[in-house]
């Protein structure tokens, strides 16, 4: 007789269902940028409200994302073990948890500036509004890359109040770098996601197509960034960094190539690039004599 699963408490749970391990793939991005907008060592208030805003957000669509997709989610043999389709979690629960973390975003974007609290409602129509796209366009893909392309433009504007035209180098580069994320992402789902008719970039373009437009999409993402760094001039460890995320891109295009539909050593390889960029990022600035960003 098999033991029974262990009872592992309702934050576990919890930290399951918002899938807590995968916010990796976008603080680091996030944290960069916090330190490239206050030009060195933010305050500890403004650390607090954008982690807090962020993760806010991550949390309102995701958890919509899993009320909204949970019939799809229950057809998907990848997905039909998450929490609502196996039982675990009511429907309810889940979009009150959207509603409670739109509600925290709101506020930490109240307590950073007006422009911030402005702008909240738009970064919420987005996170809620990606979940829908793949039922009608396959641009669904690059959709998801916009949502992730806002945190430099979120960042910012949290920060100084306003948004500098260099940053739009940044919200480039994330766009590229997010739609390329989430064309690998998308590649494990290609068939189910053809079976339940919905759509995406492998669906319409197919999966030798979008396994060639990765590493095209990685080239502008970190030419973008490149662009970027030289524009605020920041000093050689910011390049270092990016030039650790090309090889580790190439290194995970080539596995791509490989093995498309099975894309898990990729997908992992994005937790290190993102890290990359944040280390990248904190040198460049830190170092002795490093410049302050110039310009903002």
């Amino acid at each position: 007789m098999s033991a029974a699963a262990p009872d592992r408490g309702p934050l576990y749970e919890l930290g399951r269902f918002l899938e807590i391990q995968n916010i990796g793939l976008n603080l680091p991005f996030a944290l960069a940028f916090l330190v490239l907008a206050s030009g060195g060592l933010p305050s500890l208030w403004v650390v607090l409200l954008v982690v807090v805003a962020f993760v806010a957000a991550r949390n309102a669509g995701h958890s919509f994302n899993r009320w909204a997709d949970r019939d799809l989610d229950a057809a998907n043999p990848r997905t039909r073990s998450r929490a609502i389709p196996a039982g675990r979690r009511s429907p309810r629960s889940a979009l009150l948890i959207a509603a409670l973390s739109g509600a925290i975003l709101l506020g930490a974007a109240y307590l950073l500036n007006p422009l911030a609290f402005v702008l909240a409602p738009v970064a919420l129509a987005l996170v809620f509004g990606y979940t829908y796209t793949k039922r009608f366009t396959a641009l669904t893909t690059p959709f998801l890359g916009l949502v992730e392309a806002v945190t430099p433009a979120a960042v910012f504007i949290a920060v100084l109040g306003r948004l500098p035209w260099v940053v739009l180098l940044a919200v480039g580069g994330l766009l590229a770098w997010g739609t390329a994320f989430e064309t690998v992402h998308s590649l494990g789902d290609v068939e189910s996601d053809r079976a339940l008719h919905l759509r995406s970039l492998p669906v319409r373009l197919g999966v030798p197509a979008s396994v060639r437009l990765v590493p095209v999409l990685h080239a502008v993402a970190l030419g973008l960034l490149a662009t970027f760094g030289i524009a605020l001039e920041l000093r050689v460890p910011y390049f270092l960094g990016l030039a650790g995320m090309a090889l580790l891109a190439a290194l995970s295009d080539h596995e791509l190539a490989r093995a498309p539909t099975s894309p898990r050593g990729p997908f992992q390889r994005h937790f290190i690039m993102a890290g990359l960029y944040l280390a990248g990022v904190v040198v460049a600035l830190f170092l002795p004599l490093g410049p302050q960003v110039p310009g903002l």
